[in-house]
């Protein structure tokens, strides 16, 4: 019954982390085809590297690691690896709660210091990297400069206008970037909640799938010693 029940876990381990580790594929594959579009870290001028691009790379490679230390641990039956993938898994859990946190009790600050820094970025016009940046922004979001078409000063590029061609200020885009960022992030908050809630739970599930293997397998080698 007892080795039944093992198998079991086994395979159902084996097979949530595989599921897990093309996820892992999936974040990071994504996060390498946005990479090769714009670098939209270039707008916060102390964190350039912090990008949607470069966090899914990340979040992709790390998830990517966890699941095949879930998946040899599990296929080994190897407790150090079914113990590192739970440690693991804990850390990251912890570390999305505390970042939950964060941006609970600090949302103002967090949203104040973004605008505040993309409008430092934004004085960096002889940065062609940051110009191909806030190019890509403004089409893509229909938006122009962080909080209107004045924050460009006298030289409003060209991408603030609907046809990305040189167009009276009455046509620019009227809405800053920073406002559509926000707006698009408030109007898909619920989906974020539930997207972020269905990643913690399945953690969880792996955690507890994980450390009962590890016991079981405990009991087994204590057995065998008897």
């Amino acid at each position: 019954m007892a080795q039944g029940c093992l198998k079991s876990l086994k395979y159902l381990l084996f097979v949530f982390n595989l599921i897990f580790w093309i996820c892992g594929c999936v974040i990071m594959g994504l996060g390498i085809y946005l990479l090769t579009l714009n670098n939209f870290g270039a707008l916060l001028s102390s964190l350039p590297s912090l990008s949607i691009a470069n966090v899914l790379i990340v979040v992709g490679t790390i998830t990517m690691v966890v699941a095949f230390l879930g998946c040899m641990g599990a296929i080994k039956e190897n407790k150090c690896l079914l113990l590192s993938f739970f440690i693991l898994l804990l850390l990251i859990l912890l570390m999305e709660v505390t970042a939950a946190i964060i941006l609970f009790f600090y949302e103002t600050q967090i949203t104040k210091y973004i605008e505040n820094d993309m409008k430092r970025a934004l004085k960096r016009q002889n940065d062609t990297g940051v110009l191909e940046a806030w190019d890509g922004i403004q089409k893509q979001l229909h938006c122009c400069g962080v909080t209107n078409y004045t924050d460009w000063g006298d030289i409003v590029p060209k991408s603030c206008c609907p046809h990305n061609e040189t167009c009276p200020p009455q046509n620019y885009f009227q809405k800053g970037c920073y406002v559509q960022v926000r707006a698009w992030f408030e109007s898909n908050f619920l989906l974020i909640g539930i997207g972020v809630i269905c990643v913690s739970v399945i953690q969880v599930l792996g955690m507890s799938f994980a450390m009962t293997m590890y016991c079981h397998i405990c009991n087994n080698y204590k057995s065998y010693d008897n």
